[in-house]
């Protein structure tokens, strides 16, 4: 199925003027880990009937790329857990050149060996995966749950399946703030770039995330000890600002929610696996979609997704203090990142 874009409806651009051309699309809240910044060790998930189906995916991210969304990804929770999700891929993937220019899917590594085949069959060309050290330890400390080693074989299968891979890796202080020159090294040996991003108070996680906060500027201190960094002219229509290290083929990037607010340039808006439209992921206000698309039809949704985006807030208010509450009640893995 492709998409072309209706002359009838408005481009989407936010009450400040942004325009919004990039659409993270969460598959489901469900994950198969248990990272201990993003999720409580015991969560509850949404039942069935409130979740979208893949066709209502399919439907609405097809008209908002008529809007004029031109790049999306599939985030969850983890969204290689979701029945359904090569049908998803394929049916997005058949969008590109036909309005949308990217499919793009962020994972967690621990189904992608078996479903990397087909995602670059159906038009994925880079993925992002999360994978905050290498000490298989820590690792599994970290998401509770987990396999370093099955994440690195789910890396290998993306890049020998022909996909970019660039990995995540949350800064964590007092777990893996000593790891990242390791890592930065491993990237260089798997073909990867590198992208640090720091913690963020989405959600009750049973711990408190000040015991692991650090601003980026400290955890690349070790590094900018040992080589130069420099920035680079580099663009992916996400947050990241990106570097060059040097004796490093990796481009490194940075994403500061906290320590340096990224917002001015905010071009995404983000739907959730229920169906509603999140205008920023640091605040509670939402669209609900679902509802309409159920009751009214494809036809019905514009005027709500306008709505969301006079809503747009010029930022987000993210801070971490000992024993303040997150920003919102919500997990990242409801919102999708």
């Amino acid at each position: 199925m492709s998409a072309v874009s209706d002359s009838n409806a408005a481009t989407l651009t936010d009450g400040h003027g942004r325009r919004i051309t990039y659409l993270r699309l969460s598959v489901t809240d469900r994950c198969d880990l248990r990272c201990r910044y993003c999720m409580a060790e015991h969560m509850s998930f949404l039942p069935r009937s409130a979740v979208l189906s893949i066709e209502e995916m399919a439907e609405l991210a097809e008209r908002f790329v008529a809007r004029g969304i031109r790049r999306i990804r599939l985030t969850g929770g983890e969204p290689l857990v979701r029945r359904g999700i090569d049908t998803l891929a394929t049916r997005l993937g058949a969008m590109i050149g036909h309005g949308l220019d990217e499919l793009t899917l962020t994972t967690n590594g621990m189904r992608l060996a078996e479903y990397a085949p087909m995602l670059a069959e159906a038009g994925v060309r880079r993925i992002n995966v999360s994978l905050d050290t290498l000490d298989p330890d820590t690792f599994r400390h970290i998401t509770r749950v987990g396999d370093v080693a099955v994440a690195l074989q789910g890396i290998a299968a993306a890049r020998a399946a022909g996909l970019d891979v660039k990995i995540n890796m949350v800064a964590l202080a007092g777990l893996n703030e000593d790891q990242l020159l390791p890592m930065l090294d491993h990237c260089a040996a798997m073909g990867c770039d590198l992208t640090l991003i720091e913690t963020m108070p989405l959600g009750e996680i049973g711990e408190d995330r000040s015991d692991h906060y650090i601003p980026l500027h400290q955890f690349v201190a070790p590094l900018r000890a040992e080589r130069f960094i420099y920035p680079v002219d580099k663009r992916t229509g996400g947050p990241a600002r990106y570097f060059a290290v040097e004796g490093s083929p990796v481009t490194l990037g940075l994403i500061t929610p906290l320590s340096d607010n990224f917002c001015a340039t905010c071009n995404r808006i983000r739907l959730t696996v229920e169906g509603r439209i999140y205008m920023c992921l640091g605040q509670d206000d939402h669209i609900d979609l679902r509802a309409a698309l159920r009751d009214g039809g494809i036809g019905t949704v514009d005027g709500l997704i306008d709505r969301a985006l006079a809503g747009k807030p010029r930022a987000h208010d993210f801070h971490i203090e000992r024993e303040s509450k997150p920003a919102v009640a919500r997990h990242m893995s409801a919102t999708g990142g």
